[in-house]
Parts: structure tokens; sequence; C-alpha cells
């Protein structure tokens, strides 16, 4: 049961969700705080993401009920969906009168929603033992990550949300680091482990029961799966040509499969870049599960996503990023991940690497299906009076 409708709440705390990781994201946190009889949560879905590969698969796959409110945002540019975002969540937050509003990630959505609340004017008092305050408290999830690259559009909404938020709830110790040199009090940081990790744990059993991988042909530890979307990669076709031609020479050691990002394929098609040859599978993006299981029976993953990294270092699946730069530098020490640029002479001594040598068996601490559980209960010590 997702929520016991039947107790008065004590406390709200409005949850927000706008793209295909915040959903992984969202899932875990919803069932822990809706277990709780006292906890209203209510779902927010911004529609940052609206496509059906991208946002609805992920409700039915990870069983999230069907969001209380939807903004349909919608796609536009960074400034442009950011502040249609904030036009719309204001009268949702007001209507509302949260005591909390919870976002994760780091999406137009997270620094959108979350500057709305932090300058909500609440019509009762907040009931916390902290003090007295008219403003409901920000929770950001998957605190303090840092690529320190501010060229990255991510990287801002991280820094700016930690910022204002009031708890932040950090997947790993590095995180931790960073707020605190970014003059964060230790009071307002929680190390609680990587709830993409909790969804991944709940569902690997039922992801290996998907028929995707013999559908598609596939031998076990015997293709590449490939990701691309970051605009730093697919935006410029020169950049996106030269990493499909370093792409296609890995194809000749291993087949890749490579679901295509919508940006990726628009900017592909645009661009008229295409890798050619039998030895890749171009489809179209797939659910969550399937997605799960693709990842399990890969040789490796050459991916620019950042979640992909955390879910490739529990799979223990050997993971090539594909950027010069990791926001989770825990999947690189404690998990299986190699950073490997975006050039040749960085990502194919990478990939020998990757083919040559045992994937580390090490994994992050916390990164143990639990961490929803340990974030609810430090709201519950926050807000339950």
């Amino acid at each position: 049961m997702w929520q016991n409708r039947d107790v008065a709440p004590s406390y709200k705390v409005l949850c927000v969700a706008g793209a295909r990781p915040n959903f992984v994201k969202i899932a875990p946190l919803l069932r822990a705080l809706r277990s709780r009889p006292h906890v209203a949560a209510p779902l927010v879905h911004t529609g940052q993401h609206y496509d059906r590969a991208l946002s609805q698969v992920f409700f039915d796959q990870l069983g999230i009920p069907a969001p209380d409110l939807s903004l349909d945002v919608g796609s536009a540019s960074h400034a442009q969906q950011t502040a249609e975002i904030i036009k719309r969540f204001e009268p949702v937050a007001i209507a509302e009168q949260p005591d909390a509003v919870l976002v994760v990630g780091d999406v137009n959505s997270t620094i959108g929603c979350a500057l709305v609340a932090s300058k909500l004017e609440l019509d009762h008092a907040l009931p916390w033992a902290g003090p007295a305050r008219r403003r409901p408290l920000v929770i950001h999830v998957e605190a303090g990550l840092r690529s320190f690259d501010d060229g990255m559009p991510e990287e801002i909404n991280r820094k700016l949300t930690d910022v204002i938020s009031d708890l932040l709830f950090a997947s790993e110790p590095s995180a931790v680091t960073n707020l605190r040199a970014e003059g964060i009090p230790d009071e307002r940081v929680h190390l609680v482990g990587n709830v993409m990790i909790d969804t991944l744990l709940a569902a690997r059993e039922r992801a290996l029961a998907t028929d995707v991988v013999t559908r598609l042909g596939l031998t076990p530890g015997g293709y590449g799966l490939v990701t691309l979307h970051r605009p730093s990669n697919v935006d410029d076709p020169r950049q996106l040509a030269e990493l499909l031609a370093v792409l296609d020479d890995v194809a000749a050691e291993v087949p890749l499969v490579f679901p295509i990002h919508p940006r990726t394929r628009a900017r592909m098609e645009a661009g008229g870049v295409r890798p050619f040859g039998a030895r890749w599978q171009l489809i179209d993006p797939v659910g969550y599960l399937e997605f799960l299981h693709l990842q399990s029976a890969a040789r490796l993953v050459l991916t620019d996503s950042g979640g992909i990294q955390e879910e490739t270092t529990i799979l223990g699946v050997r993971c090539l990023t594909l950027r010069d730069s990791t926001e989770r530098p825990a999947t690189i020490t404690d998990g299986t991940n190699l950073l490997a640029g975006t050039r040749r002479e960085t990502i194919w001594p990478a990939f020998q690497q990757a083919m040559r040598e045992p994937c580390s068996d090490r994994r992050p601490a916390l990164w143990d299906g639990q961490a929803a559980e340990r974030i609810a209960a430090a709201i519950d010590r926050t807000l339950a009076q």
C-alpha cells in the first residue's frame, strides 16, 4: 500500500519528479514516506520528460502511482523550461501548503521547484523543533555531487539547489566533503546511500525475467551497450560524429547496442550523422526493466549518463564514462567505472584496459537498498512532532 489515507497526516512532503532519472529515484522515496500513516506525500510530475519511453513506462514498471498533480511543462530551452516550471509550480505549492518540498537529482525541475519552495510563505508555522519559520523545508536528495565542470547545466542546478536546501541527503562520502567545503553546516547534511540502488535491487529479479536480450538476438557477455544524450556530446555534429567513429572501432571488437535517446536521434538526423554496419543495433529507448537487463548482460557499457555509472557499479559490469569528469567518483574508487573522456586518444586506451582487466568487486558503502528508509526516518526526526 502506497498511502494510508485513513489517518490524518501530521505533516506534508510535496515530492517532485520531472525527468527519467527522477522517476527511478522518487519510487523508493514515495514508498518509504507513504508507508508512514502520519505523512502525506503527494507527487508532482512537472512533465519535463513527457515521452512515453522516458516517463509513463517508468511509472508502469516501477509501480509509481499516478501523479497527484501534473504541470505538463514540456520541452524548451533551459531558461524557458525552468521559468515555466517555476510559473506552474508556484500556484500548486500555494494551494498544497506543504511542510516540505522534496526534490531529487539535478534537472531543471529540481532547481525550479526548490526555488519556489525557498521563497514560499506558508499559511501556518512550520511544525518542527527548529527556529520559528513559515517557509517549507527544501529537501534535496542526491545533494553534494560535483563534476567541477560549470559547463554542465546539471552542475549549476546541483550547486544552486544545495545552497537553498535545508536537508541535504548525500549518496557518497565525496558529496559530504563537497558540501562541507562549500560551507553547508554539517547538521543539514546526511550521508544515507543511493536511492537509485534501492530501485535497482528491488527490480533486478523482474528485470532479468524480461526477454529483451533474447529478443534482440544478443549473447550475454558478448555485446557492448551505448547511451549518449548530454549536449556536450551530441549537440555538435562534429563531436557526435567523432564519438560514433571511435565507437564504431569498438564495435569491430564488441558488437554494440544503442538505444537512441530522442534528443540524440534528433541531433543525428539534423546533422546527417549515423553509425553504419551490422555490428551496431540501433533501437528505440526501452523501459527501465529491459534496460537494466541489457546492462546486466553486457560485456561493458559506454555512456555519458551519471545514473548508469552507479547502476553498472552495483551490477558488476565495466562502465566507460564518455566524459572528462564525473560527479560520482565512488563509482571509480569503489566500483566498475573508468573515466574515458570524449576523444579517440582517451577512449580507445580505456576500452583496451576495460577488456583486459577484471572489474573491481568493491561497492560503495550504504548502497544497500535502504537509502529511502534512512531519508524518511531523518525527515521524520525533523518534522514529526
